[in-house]
């Protein structure tokens, strides 16, 4: 029997805001995170934005020791672990009581680029006996999900799932899936992804970056006709995720329930977002499948549209696939528009949104929607904050690449 899983922690960064409440005031006021790139030069490039954490001071939230050798993906992460950890009112660090029953299931696809790329450099440089071999840690992908347990002391299981756009999603799958097959009581799950040269730079290169190409305009509009690519997000988003009568059991806030997941991989994605959208039409019915709901529950979406053309689109046909006459009466959201593209975290910050709409009955605004898209043509929550009823939400994590995956999110009842 599957256990009933909720969330009683949320810890979360991102450009709009640090901590729950900034973040959430951010998305309520339409506030665009995008902002002039202050971590590396952009001056030879046609890109000059991204959705940065330019106010980021992780000894204000982890204190001064200890931080020196760790890369940024570890800060942000471990900043919004122990966010989390104080939200839902927890020890921290873990107790020696209690720490076999915690894990940590963390999605991260890029975290390490920079950190190889920096460590590489010197031993190319100057030779393998000059890096600084405190740094090497850094370079493996599982590192940020380590340094949690590390530091928080958490004894339990201890996994990264690096599937791209959809990693928080899949990470939180995997969270639950520890809870409902063992005795796990409490997981840190979520993502993490960092802003930094080498992947901007690569993906400027590539053209996928909105202004990058020829007409050197930068829009961040999912949805709009105008859409010319993405721009990028960095952040982290962490969640307490607990067995409900483990949660009642300690009087735990409990945000929202986790009611169901559903992932498939299009073969046919080819760095370009299948027009049939096969992979997301399976996503989302498996998440409804597993969630015993149909296509009548869902009262709101939250989307994974990034301002690209062919992502957008792909996901409207995938909603009207699977809701047909509904499509255009239920409420479409993409935070992107605000937080940017944040990859590996983008599933985290738009459950992190969900569940705050679950909580006030808001839906937050895709903003800078000027001029539509007769292919996009759905019931879009634009420009402002619109107040709703809500009960259940889908998010979206759709990848260019293959991968698709979907979640459902309920009102804890």
């Amino acid at each position: 029997m599957n256990k009933r899983i909720v969330v009683t922690g949320i810890g979360v960064l991102a450009s709009t805001g640090i901590g729950k409440v900034a973040f959430w005031e951010g998305l309520e006021n339409g506030r665009s995170g995008m902002k002039p790139v202050t971590l590396f030069d952009t001056s030879n490039l046609k890109s000059k934005q991204a959705g940065e954490i330019s106010d980021f001071d992780p000894k204000t939230i982890l204190g001064p020791k200890g931080l020196r050798n760790l890369d940024r993906t570890t800060l942000l992460v471990l900043c919004a672990s122990k966010l989390a950890l104080e939200d839902a009112k927890l020890e921290c660090p873990v107790s020696e009581e209690d720490t076999d029953f915690y894990g940590v299931s963390l999605g991260s696809t890029m975290g390490s680029v920079r950190s190889i790329s920096e460590f590489d450099k010197i031993a190319l440089r100057e030779g393998p006996r000059a890096v600084n071999p405190a740094l090497f840690p850094n370079t493996v992908i599982n590192s940020p999900a380590s340094h949690i347990s590390i530091s928080f002391n958490i004894k339990g299981f201890n996994s990264t799932i690096s599937t791209g756009f959809c990693s928080s999603l899949d990470a939180i799958f995997y969270a639950m899936n520890q809870i409902n097959l063992y005795e796990y009581r409490t997981i840190l799950t979520g993502g993490v992804e960092e802003l930094c040269e080498q992947t901007y730079k690569g993906f400027h290169k590539i053209g996928n970056l909105s202004g990058a190409r020829s007409d050197g305009v930068e829009l961040n509009c999912p949805f709009d006709k105008r859409r010319n690519g993405f721009m990028f997000g960095e952040g982290a988003g962490i969640f307490v995720l607990e067995e409900l009568e483990h949660a009642k059991n300690r009087n735990a806030n409990i945000y929202g329930e986790i009611l169901g997941y559903g992932t498939s991989f299009d073969p046919k994605s080819k760095n370009i977002c299948s027009p049939k959208a096969e992979g997301a039409l399976e996503a989302i019915r498996l998440a409804l499948e597993d969630s015993k709901l149909s296509s009548k529950d869902v009262d709101h979406i939250l989307a994974s549209a990034n301002s690209t053309l062919d992502c957008d689109v792909m996901e409207t046909r995938a909603i009207k696939g699977i809701f047909g006459d509904r499509a255009k009466k239920i409420p479409v959201t993409s935070i992107k528009s605000m937080v940017g593209e944040t990859f590996s975290a983008s599933g985290a910050m738009s459950v992190a949104a969900g569940l705050f709409s679950l909580e006030e009955d808001l839906l937050f605004p895709t903003i800078n929607f000027k001029k539509a898209d007769r292919r996009c043509d759905l019931n879009y929550v634009v420009n402002k904050t619109r107040k709703n009823k809500v009960n259940k939400i889908l998010v979206n994590c759709f990848s260019p690449t293959g991968s698709n995956s979907s979640l459902i999110l309920g009102r804890y009842e």
